[in-house]
């Protein structure tokens, strides 16, 4: 007969969500499709996620650096997007072709 209540073997978690995130951003620049597969989180929860830690670092020193997306048919850059998910298409030619957004940890004062 099974046992109903033993818990079964999960890994163990030992950082949050935003703990994890932080940890990887300040390994480099990834996008919210390679944040999602390493810290196991849906892609579209990333941007969320992301909106509160650029929040809670300011308070560490750091800050999240935004690599904007760009739409790779005409060159547009959305660098006046204040949302961190993902745009549906360009708002100039239209098109859907759009490198994805880029997100990092860089410590006050640095370039």
């Amino acid at each position: 007969m099974p046992d109903h209540g033993r818990q079964r073997d999960l890994p163990e978690r030992r950082l949050t969500l935003r703990e994890a995130l932080k940890r990887v951003l300040g390994e480099g620049m990834f996008t919210a499709r390679e944040l999602s597969a390493r810290v196991g989180l849906s892609e579209k929860d990333v941007a969320g996620h992301l909106e509160h830690l650029a929040r809670s670092v300011k308070a560490t020193g750091e800050r999240l650096e935004v690599e904007r997306p760009r739409c790779e048919s005409c060159g547009f850059v959305f660098k006046d997007r204040a949302r961190l998910s993902k745009p549906s298409r360009c708002p100039r030619c239209k098109s859907e072709r759009l490198s994805p957004a880029r997100f990092g940890l860089v410590k006050r004062g640095d370039p």
